[in-house]
């Protein structure tokens, strides 16, 4: 069922809010009571430990709203098909899947390709040196900002990516024997020339649920926390990215995205659409590809995706919950907190944020919530650099990831892979990964006693 015009009126009003300032500097262990430390996502929390543990829509929605999260449900799950056809159409020409979740399996984290599969969930980002009109990534001619390495029947994918590893050995400072796979990625099947210079950069898929409360925390809140010239010394130099904001017609803070490239749920949903599916819709008239095709933003010619399908799209990734602790009150879990404190992990990984109030909906609204996160950037060193800039964020920087729920990841994604291009098998390697300003705190875990390592990780995997 299509939802009616005025209802994207009335969802830009319900996601407007009055801006409350709220932040501080350092981590407060006394930042909330035990009972609250379990909900991770306030009173949109919800407690299931299986494989559905992401796909929760919030407490207590309206009938009304609990509709459109229904429609934008459906719609996650649609799976689009080349025009003209009597449901979903507009896929492609040039594309990388076919639906919102084929990429956030169960609302949750994406999956590398194993041996020998294309890197069909994976995305790749690719731009030339410079900065485009509003300091964006500047695209590639005939392939745009991202490689689409799928296409209907006439068309050409406009290229391939491989991946090859190579195992690097490391031990901990107790002689324990450790390892970690260095990826190496090669351009392959270009459909035509590619311009010398091109930078790479692999994504993979994000978890969706709580992205809702992260947009409700206050720019202020974030903006406390930036120290780009670590004028406190202690090596964290947080800082904001400003990104172009196609609504507003402006630059505003990013915090969606691996570099936080993009300013809000909306234009994040949006440029999915037409990024990985070749869908157009009324913020991205245009395709994302260069010179198969050349279609153009003319008013006479209607997007492919109606307003009420995009919004309930981004309606339903606004209202998924969030996975509620396990195991919060285990000694070894507390001890492992305790350890995670000590290694300065919370100093860019914040554990608690308060969202805005917000009278108009009142389910994200003064929420005292824990996701693990400052939502800046920061950079972790040469190991994890991709070398692509992306308006204010580095080639070396990457905004700091939440880590709420990821100790179901196995549960909900059947896999362990971590970081931006899921290089690492397991959440250790995760850590021991980390450089830049992080080097001091992946130091002080590679000098931990293998008890130690064991206890931190158990805090790591009840979040």
């Amino acid at each position: 069922m299509h939802l009616r015009r005025t209802t994207k009126a009335t969802l830009f009003m319900v996601f407007s809010f009055v801006a409350l300032q709220w932040g501080c500097r350092k981590y407060n262990p006394d930042y909330s009571t035990p009972d609250d430390e379990w909900r991770s996502g306030g009173s949109q929390t919800v407690f299931d430990q299986g494989s559905g543990a992401f796909s929760h829509a919030f407490n207590n929605l309206s009938d009304y709203y609990e509709r459109i999260h229904e429609v934008g449900d459906a719609q996650f799950n649609a799976t689009f098909v080349s025009a003209p056809a009597p449901l979903n159409p507009g896929l492609g020409p040039i594309f990388n899947n076919v639906s919102c979740i084929s990429c956030h399996i169960n609302d949750g984290r994406g999956k590398i390709p194993g041996r020998g599969e294309s890197a069909a969930n994976m995305l790749f980002r690719i731009s030339l040196p410079g900065e485009g009109e509003h300091g964006n990534p500047v695209p590639v001619p005939g392939y745009g900002d991202q490689i689409g390495n799928r296409a209907l029947r006439d068309y050409q994918p406009e290229a391939d990516v491989s991946i090859a590893y190579t195992e690097e050995a490391y031990t901990f400072s107790d002689g324990s024997a450790y390892s970690l796979r260095k990826p190496e990625y090669t351009i392959i099947k270009p459909y035509t020339a590619m311009p010398g210079g091109v930078m790479l950069s692999p994504r993979v898929a994000v978890p969706i649920f709580g992205v809702g409360l992260l947009e409700a925390i206050p720019d202020e809140a974030i903006l406390a926390r930036e120290d780009p010239d670590d004028r406190d010394g202690d090596g964290i130099s947080g800082k904001a990215n400003y990104v172009w904001n196609i609504l507003k017609q402006a630059k505003t803070l990013g915090r969606f995205g691996w570099k936080a490239n993009q300013p809000s749920l909306i234009q994040q949903t949006a440029a999915a659409y037409v990024s990985d599916m070749g869908i157009t819709n009324s913020i991205f008239r245009d395709e994302n590809n260069g010179s198969q095709t050349q279609q153009t933003s003319d008013e006479k010619t209607p997007p492919e995706l109606k307003d009420s399908l995009m919004y309930s799209t981004e309606f339903y990734i606004r209202t998924l919950a969030v996975p509620g602790r396990r195991n919060a009150d285990q000694p070894q879990v507390l001890q492992g907190k305790a350890l995670f404190l000590q290694a300065d992990c919370a100093k860019c990984h914040i554990p608690d944020q308060r969202t805005a109030v917000n009278t108009a909906f009142p389910p994200i609204s003064n929420q005292l919530i824990h996701p693990y996160t400052d939502l800046l950037l920061h950079d972790m060193g040469e190991g994890l650099a991709d070398n692509r800039p992306d308006y204010l964020a580095s080639g070396r920087e990457w905004r700091t990831a939440p880590l709420w729920g990821i100790g179901l990841t196995q549960k909900v994604n059947n896999h362990t892979n971590f970081l931006h291009d899921g290089r690492a098998r397991n959440l250790l390697e995760a850590i021991l990964w980390h450089g830049g300003e992080a080097e001091s705190s992946k130091e002080t875990v590679r000098k931990m006693s293998a008890s130690d390592r064991e206890a931190l990780l158990a805090f790591l995997n009840s979040l």
